[in-house]
């Protein structure tokens, strides 16, 4: 097997693992996976700063989904009381999106279910193998 097979093999296995431990952490809250992962990204803020508010634009190309898809799903998540909209100050075309208090703390918890996941996966590897593997992950990451 080439070692682009094997890659190829172990990021669809490693996916898959994720993506069912990502489902039942989710299922216990009520929303979908997508969900979650909007309330993800906007606790994680624009721009890395925790809680910041995005805008609609930019929350969209982080989910890699149309601006029309994501208005469904914030109308959804506002109703639920988990995010709020609020006009953009200087452009009026624009949205801005945050969490509410209730989706602050479903933010937080969330969270909490993510890095102790991470510390389990990584629990065998050095602090050196860490660092390797973040900056490979950071690398993937950035070209994608």
């Amino acid at each position: 097997m080439s070692e682009t097979a094997k890659l190829s093999h172990q990021l669809v296995e490693l996916y898959e693992k994720l993506s069912s431990w990502e489902q039942d952490v989710v299922k216990s809250s009520g929303l979908s996976t997508a969900q979650m992962h909007t309330i993800e990204i906007v606790g994680h803020g624009a721009d890395g700063a925790h809680g910041a508010p995005l805008r609609m634009k930019e929350l969209a190309k982080k989910m890699g989904v149309t601006t029309g898809t994501l208005t469904v799903m914030i109308d959804r998540l506002e109703q639920q009381g988990l995010l709020k909209r609020t006009p953009h100050e200087t452009d009026r075309r624009s949205y801005l999106i945050a969490l509410t208090e209730k989706g602050q703390d479903l933010f937080a918890e969330h969270h909490q279910y993510h890095l102790r996941l991470t510390e389990e996966i990584t629990a065998t590897l050095s602090h050196e193998e860490q660092a390797l593997f973040s900056g490979v992950l950071e690398k993937i990451i950035g070209q994608m």
